[in-house]
């Protein structure tokens, strides 16, 4: 064996001559597992160019996948792509749309919803479509499909629901029965709302006019119990009125109404003419609020007499008349007019009395009551015959009248005839004279006193109690005794003698004989 040696060679190489056999690269240790770098082959051809190596293959996506991961607004599809900041992007998107959508449940923020589902939706497809090649992963497409799905079916389904309890609450709403609009709204929860927002803010709206119609109601009712709270039946019906501005809430009103007026006639009788004053006296506004007219004209003339009759029973005579007066007056055709007249007549005759008890005062006979200078009629005072001893209230003078006989004289203003006003007796010179007779005195010139003796003087009116008229007014005079054997006198200080003229002794058959013609004469 020959054993050579040769010495590196220190010139740089020059570059091969063209048609020369290139030296192969030095393509160093073989990666059998790498896609990256082809094997070096021996046998190929020497003259063929080398290629450089392809670059890295980039990582393919399923559009169809990431646009329905996207597709459940969870940022699923953005996931798939290694994009976890456009995932909480869509996210958050999601959440802040449904926040606005929850507090403002309009249309247009479901479009936005929508909106940004379809613009998501979009935007993942676009991002996993940019490169090529594509490929297909099963994996990703049920798991994105399931959720989609899911909230797919949810959203319909609460949705669904949602417009189905819409649709009770009109029903409801047209029926006018608040207590099932309210019963059916109750059944909107949280995921309703998220589902159809516009719609259950619908029903909110209906809810809130419900619930003033039940305030309404309660206020009505509240203002019928006690006392009758007129104030409280004011408030009530300002509500109705106010929701009638919204038509479609006629029945509702409508049906608010009735309760309230089937509470009347209520269980007094006085209390239902407080109110059905109170329904009279409102205007007429040709809606559906005129119907409380029907139930005026149904119970207000009943409650009228019977009101009347109960104040009759209590003595308020005047308030009675009143009532009975006006129920002729307001409702002259009903069944009850001739008792209404029946109980006005007694409550004219208790008024007048009354007043007549009033102006004689508390029937004592001293002095003269009111009576005397404001006479007043009792109607049903027994008329004053002719001839006739019709009984008299004899007031004043007691000295004279105390001894009149008591057949003449009545007890009570309803048992009597006449009202005899006596005034005090007139000075002693007034009276007719009746004889004149000497006297000695002392004192008097001569020692002899001529003293008259006259009639007694006093000053009368009588009046008819059935009508309150004047039926005489006179000067009575009464006569008696005169010129005694021993003339008593009074004096003050010093005893000037008897006087010139003084007054007879009058007698109860003379007092009798002077008052008989005003007693008897009617």
């Amino acid at each position: 064996m020959n054993r050579e040696e040769t010495a590196m060679d220190d010139t740089p190489h020059a570059t091969p001559e063209p048609g020369s056999r290139p030296v192969p690269p030095d393509v160093g240790e073989h990666d059998a597992a790498s896609d990256d770098a082809a094997p070096y082959d021996a046998s190929s051809d020497w003259g063929t160019p080398w290629s450089p190596p392809k670059p890295p293959r980039g990582r393919t996506y399923d559009p169809l996948a990431v646009a329905l991961g996207n597709a459940s607004l969870l940022g699923v599809g953005y996931l798939f792509l290694g994009r976890r900041l456009l995932a909480l992007v869509q996210v958050a998107g999601a959440v802040a749309l449904v926040a606005v959508l929850l507090g403002r449940a309009e249309p247009w923020c479901e479009f936005a919803v929508l909106g940004w589902w379809l613009l998501t939706t979009a935007h993942g497809w676009y991002l996993a479509h940019r490169g090529d090649p594509r490929t297909t992963a099963r994996g990703h497409r049920l798991v994105a499909a399931g959720l989609t799905l899911a909230l797919l079916l949810t959203v319909g389904l609460l949705r669904l629901d949602a417009a189905g309890i819409e649709d009770d609450v009109t029903r409801a709403r047209e029926r006018g029965d608040c207590a099932a609009v309210l019963a059916a709204q109750d059944q909107v929860g949280f995921g309703q709302r998220l589902a159809d927002a516009p719609g259950t803010e619908r029903g909110d709206a209906v809810v809130e006019v419900c619930r003033r119609l039940l305030s309404s109601g309660d206020a009505l009712n509240y203002g019928l119990h006690g006392d009758v709270d007129t104030r409280k039946l004011a408030s009530g019906f300002n509500t109705l009125s106010d929701v009638l501005k919204q038509p479609e809430y006629t029945e509702a009103v409508a049906h608010t109404l009735d309760g309230f007026l089937r509470s009347l006639p209520l269980s007094s009788a006085c209390d239902t003419v407080r109110v059905t004053d109170w329904l009279r006296a409102r205007k007429t506004r040709h809606d559906v609020l005129d119907r409380v007219s029907t139930t005026v004209r149904r119970t207000a003339p009943e409650a009228l007499m019977d009101c009347a009759e109960a104040l009759h029973g209590r003595e308020e005579w005047g308030q009675a008349l009143d009532l009975y007066q006006r129920l002729l007056d307001q409702y002259p055709q009903n069944s009850l007019s001739d008792q209404a007249r029946k109980g006005a007549h007694r409550a004219t005759l208790a008024v007048e009395l009354a007043n007549v008890r009033d102006l004689l005062g508390d029937g004592t006979y001293d002095g003269q009551p009111e009576y005397c200078s404001k006479p007043a009629k009792y109607s049903a005072a027994p008329a004053a015959r002719e001839g006739a001893t019709n009984r008299a209230l004899v007031y004043g003078n007691d000295e004279y009248t105390d001894r009149l006989p008591k057949s003449w004289r009545a007890d009570d203003a309803a048992k009597a005839a006449l009202v005899v006003c006596v005034d005090e007796t007139e000075a002693d010179d007034k009276g007719s004279a009746v004889r004149t007779c000497p006297y000695r005195s002392a004192s008097a010139v001569g020692g002899v006193q001529q003293v008259t003796f006259r009639k007694v003087a006093i000053p009368v009116k009588v009046y008819a109690l059935r009508t309150g008229e004047l039926v005489a007014a006179r000067t009575l005079e009464i006569g008696g005794t005169s010129c005694p054997r021993i003339l008593r006198y009074e004096h003050y200080g010093v005893d000037a003698g008897p006087p010139s003229s003084t007054l007879v002794e009058t007698s109860p058959a003379d007092i009798r004989a002077a008052f008989e013609p005003l007693i008897r004469r009617g």
